[in-house]
């Protein structure tokens, strides 16, 4: 296991990371910038560097003050977290380069995964299809005929995009050429690369997942799906598993296998190693398109633990120490039903805008909350049949804290386990609304909700839906 490891990362990610390096007894460096002097994040680890000013450009973006802060601690490993340098090959380099293990894929995979092109050429070379588009970038001059051939409604990718950063649907030739300045603007601005493509917009779409890990030596398991539909502005913000919209197919089980297998050979046709996800949209009639490979560990990796039982950083540890999987990991049984719900400080009443500010009053839910890692393995407590709800919640916030604009507005994520997908929601409910953070202006209220409607409730939703839902909510 690596010595000591610097998390290159903020917030309740950086937190996460530390509680896992703790239990395993590997020491922690965190790198924080002014604005975060004192921040949760910082007291998690045993030792911190600060990196700069508040812009991210110049502190958590700053490679070369990151890779001095591991080598002046003495680090011998480097933990990314997901976001800001995570996927940035230039950085896995970096830390290679300075003699350090990299706790991710290696440069090679990031590059050949980060570029949503080469991914889409990756998972037709071994057989799996791409939602239909571009197989390369789009001249401004070229778009017009390129869209009439794949047809409105489309969407508009940044290459090197993420996080729903740089996507712009177009329902009609005239908003075509506004698109393409947009996401090609957007996808210089976030990634430091203009291309664009298109696809075509697959209407009603459910989005699904599939957690996989690889390791140094060829292995490549599933550790089964996540249904991630429930999005606002292309990102996610209520992620289950497992995804009910296969559940509730008469062909669910092929389809579960078909996708598990998907994610795999792709995985492996690009040299995967390390803890990944694959990314599928599922449509009404059932057809299966691959969208991207996120290298990294994501945001809505504890549900995956709750329904395995597995502390997926441990594992990312262990790959990164060329360890082997465990053989048996392909067979790990999933049980019972887990979903997150994403704190954020925005308003959804106002198209979800970023709402920064104090956090005078902070109170969480006091009953069954497990505050980040348990000091065991991450599974609900090992009674009998795994029968009792479990609330966990990843914290990267306390009372007396400022929110500021120069970061993503997460602050927390509130993760509910049960036997069964009705208990789970109704204690993920319950917990949100046990909740106070306060006088900031979060989606607290609205997630409760939204989790508690009868859409979600039954399954009955799509992509579009948590938007639709606001708008609902701010009409009444």
């Amino acid at each position: 296991m690596p010595r000591k490891v610097l998390i290159a990362n903020r917030s309740e990610i950086a937190c996460r990371i530390a509680a896992t390096c703790r239990r395993l007894g590997v020491a922690t460096v965190a790198v924080h910038s002014e604005a975060d002097r004192g921040a949760p994040h910082v007291r998690a680890a045993d030792e911190s560097v600060e990196i700069g000013p508040p812009p991210v450009r110049d502190s958590y973006l700053a490679i070369d003050r990151v890779i001095a802060a591991a080598r002046s601690t003495g680090c011998d490993a480097v933990h990314p977290g997901y976001g800001l340098l995570s996927e940035k090959a230039a950085f896995a380099r970096a830390v290679r380069d300075a003699g350090m293990s990299f706790i991710g894929p290696s440069p090679e995979a990031l590059d050949a995964l980060g570029d949503k092109l080469r991914a889409r050429g990756s998972a037709i070379a071994v057989g799996v299809l791409p939602v239909p588009g571009t197989d390369g970038p789009v001249a401004p001059e070229d778009a017009a005929g390129l869209a009439e051939r794949i047809g409105y409604p489309l969407i508009v990718k940044a290459v090197g995009g993420g996080g729903g950063i740089g996507m712009q649907v177009v329902d009609n030739p005239t908003g075509l050429a506004r698109a393409l300045r947009s996401a090609s603007d957007r996808g210089k601005a976030s990634f430091a690369d203009d291309r664009v493509y298109l696809e075509r917009y697959v209407r009603e779409p459910r989005h699904v997942e599939v957690q996989i890990l690889a390791d140094s030596h060829g292995h490549v398991v599933a550790l089964g799906e996540r249904e991630c539909t429930l999005q606002r502005r292309h990102q996610k913000i209520v992620e289950e598993s497992p995804s009910p919209g296969i559940d509730a197919r008469p062909d669910g089980a092929a389809l579960r296998a078909k996708l598990l297998d998907s994610a795999c050979r792709v995985a492996r046709t690009a040299g995967y190693v390390g803890a990944g996800t694959a990314e599928f949209l599922l449509t009404p009639d059932g057809e299966i398109f691959f969208l991207e490979v996120n290298a990294r560990l994501q945001v809505e990796h504890p549900v995956t633990e709750l329904v395995t039982g597995l502390d997926l950083v441990e594992q990312q540890l262990r790959i990164a120490d060329g360890q082997s999987l465990d053989p048996d990991l392909a067979d790990l049984p999933r049980r019972g039903h887990a979903v997150e719900a994403r704190i954020y400080a925005e308003n959804p009443a106002k198209s979800f805008a970023p709402a920064p500010g104090m956090i005078e009053s902070l109170a969480w839910p006091t009953a069954d909350v497990e505050r980040g890692l348990p000091a065991r393995p991450a599974r609900p407590p090992a009674i009998e049949g795994w029968g009792a709800p479990v609330l966990r919640l990843d914290s990267g916030i306390e009372s007396g804290m400022a929110i500021t604009p120069y970061y993503d507005p997460i602050l927390a994520k509130m993760i509910a386990w049960a036997p069964d997908r009705a208990t789970a929601l109704s204690t993920l409910a319950a917990g949100l609304a046990a909740t106070t953070i306060a006088p900031l202006v979060t989606n607290v209220g609205y997630l409760a909700k939204l989790v508690s409607s009868e859409e979600v409730r039954e399954g009955r939703f799509d992509t579009t839906f948590a938007e639709r839902f606001a708008k609902k909510l701010a009409a009444a």
